[in-house]
C-alpha cells in the first residue's frame, strides 16, 4: 500500500468512526483485514483515532467500545504499551521499578511515571 492509499484508508476509517455506524466500520475493517496484517490494521486504527480524538472524542470512545475487534484492540494495546515504555525510558524511568507490564499486557505505572505519561 502506497502513501496515498494509506492516507485514503485512514480518512475512510476516521469518517466511518464519526458515523458511529458499526456496519460501515466493520465492513471497512473486514476489507483491511483481507489486505493487511493485524498489526497493520491496528496501526491504521491508531492513526485514525489520533486524527479524530481532538475533534470528536465521543466517536473515538464509541469506536473503542463497539467497533474495533478484540484481536485488533489487543494489538493496539501492545503497540501503545511499547510506545509508552519507550517514552518513559527516554525520560529516565526504569522498567521494573517505575513501570512494568503485567501478564495480560496492561501497563502498570508508579505515581511519578503516571504523572509523566499524563503530562506527555
Amino acid at each position: 500500500m502506497n502513501h496515498l492509499e494509506l492516507e485514503q484508508e485512514i480518512g475512510k476509517m476516521a469518517r466511518a468512526m464519526m458515523t458511529r455506524n458499526s456496519l460501515i466500520g466493520k465492513d471497512l475493517i473486514a476489507d483491511l483485514r483481507e489486505r493487511l496484517s493485524v498489526e497493520s490494521v491496528a496501526a491504521l486504527m491508531i492513526v485514525s483515532i489520533e486524527r479524530l480524538i481532538w475533534s470528536d472524542c465521543e466517536s473515538v470512545i464509541w469506536s473503542l467500545t463497539y467497533l474495533i475487534p478484540a484481536d485488533v484492540m489487543e494489538e493496539i494495546r501492545r503497540i501503545t504499551a511499547l510506545i509508552v515504555c519507550q517514552r518513559l525510558m527516554g525520560k529516565g524511568f526504569v522498567l521494573g521499578k517505575d513501570f512494568s507490564i503485567d501478564a495480560v499486557g496492561r501497563l502498570l505505572l508508579s505515581e511519578t511515571a503516571q504523572t509523566a505519561v499524563v503530562l506527555a
